[in-house]
């Protein structure tokens, strides 16, 4: 089960990941808990009055199309997204959403999809919610919660009989060491990186990328990810970014997703080239 903030979240991170293990015949499950109502509309292509009116609809589309891409199951947590705020300072987030729940409560409809799911293992971002955006880090902390509660059979009661997934995972798949190494490799090639101001910006953190514990090989599945993140039109720009590095590019300089085990409930050792290692096959 990966727990996600947003429509297209589950695209632009693990996504390759997860269209290998759907292709092994595991079954995956996505949660989004927020519609992208506040998202910004990062496609010109797309900025038309059209789609702005009625971008709540337009997203859960994407959203549908994206979910049959990656051949998994999906549900909404239904929460309304807080929005990117900018500013110096900030504004306060909007009442009412995703961003100002408190976590105990907002894990609940959470808990009750573990216990129907029954996943072995769950996937969330870390504590900085991958990037600081108010939804991410609100879904980090839902998630955690619900991760620790759902087995325990004193914690929501009326949501379904407990169930304790057996390993938590965070995504690091956008690491910095990722990054710097396609970075050198396009100039290697006399190409143009989109990621030179990005890396002069970004300090390095040794410590925090040795947190990685798995690096999970899908790069058979680079296509089906981009694919994934096409389907989430308003927000991906098929000219921009995401699409400069040449996929065969990709495939050999960084053939990996990766991600910090966090908790496991089995014996694993690490490092790991599987989110299942460790388990049983009819755990």
């Amino acid at each position: 089960m990966h727990v996600h903030a947003h429509p297209d979240d589950e695209s632009s991170k693990g996504a390759a990941s997860t269209a290998m293990y759907v292709a092994q015949g595991v079954d995956v499950h996505v949660v989004t808990c927020t519609g992208g109502e506040r998202g910004s509309i990062l496609n010109p292509k797309m900025d038309r009055p059209d789609i702005a009116e009625n971008i709540t609809e337009v997203r859960r589309q994407e959203m549908e199309r994206a979910r049959d891409i990656l051949g998994v199951r999906q549900d909404w947590l239904g929460f309304v997204d807080s929005g990117w705020p900018e500013g110096d300072p900030k504004p306060p987030l909007p009442e009412g959403c995703f961003g100002l729940m408190d976590p105990v409560v907002a894990a609940e409809p959470l808990v009750k999809l573990i216990r129907e799911f029954r996943p072995h293992v769950v996937t969330t971002y870390d504590e900085n919610g991958g990037y600081p955006h108010p939804d991410h880090i609100m879904c980090h902390k839902v998630a955690v919660e619900a991760f620790h509660a759902a087995g325990d059979p004193e914690r929501y009661p009326g949501t379904g009989e407990p169930w304790q997934p057996q390993k938590l995972y965070y995504h690091h798949s956008m690491n910095r060491p990722r990054t710097q190494a396609l970075h050198d490799a396009m100039l290697a090639h006399g190409l143009e990186s989109p990621y030179a101001e990005r890396l002069q910006k970004w300090t390095p953190d040794p410590a925090f990328d040795a947190r990685i514990t798995t690096r999970v090989e899908c790069s058979e599945w680079f296509g089906v990810r981009d694919q994934a993140l096409l389907a989430h039109a308003t927000q991906i720009d098929p000219d921009g970014f995401w699409f400069w590095i040449p996929r065969e590019l990709q495939q050999e300089v960084w053939p990996t997703e990766d991600f910090e085990l966090v908790v496991s409930h089995v014996p694993s050792e690490v490092p790991e080239d599987d989110l299942f290692a460790g388990l049983q096959p009819d755990a």
